[in-house]
């Protein structure tokens, strides 16, 4: 920790009181896939391609556009994780 963090915290905190010291949204690192945004297609290339994850990751890189930034297969597979919790916490229910 350095003398410069802790001076723009005091001013923060100075300015905005405890509320200053949060954590503002928009900072860190974006995510590479959405829910937005990719769901469906995640899920269309899975159901096509069920019993082989690397598969659907090519069958669903392949609809991708040219410019987007490849995913690496750990990164899609956290991202289907994420997609089934959320599906099971509405079977649970």
């Amino acid at each position: 920790m350095c003398h410069v963090s802790v001076n723009s915290w005091l001013k923060r905190f100075k300015t905005s009181g405890l509320d200053g010291l949060k954590t503002k949204s928009g900072r860190g690192r974006k995510p590479i896939l959405t829910k937005q945004t990719d769901t469906d297609a995640v899920l269309a290339a899975v159901k096509a391609n069920r019993q082989r994850i690397q598969l659907a990751k090519a069958d669903w890189e392949t609809s991708r556009s040219a410019g987007s930034q490849p995913v690496s297969e750990s990164t899609f597979r956290t991202f289907l994780k994420s997609l089934m919790a959320d599906t099971n916490a509405f079977v649970d229910e």
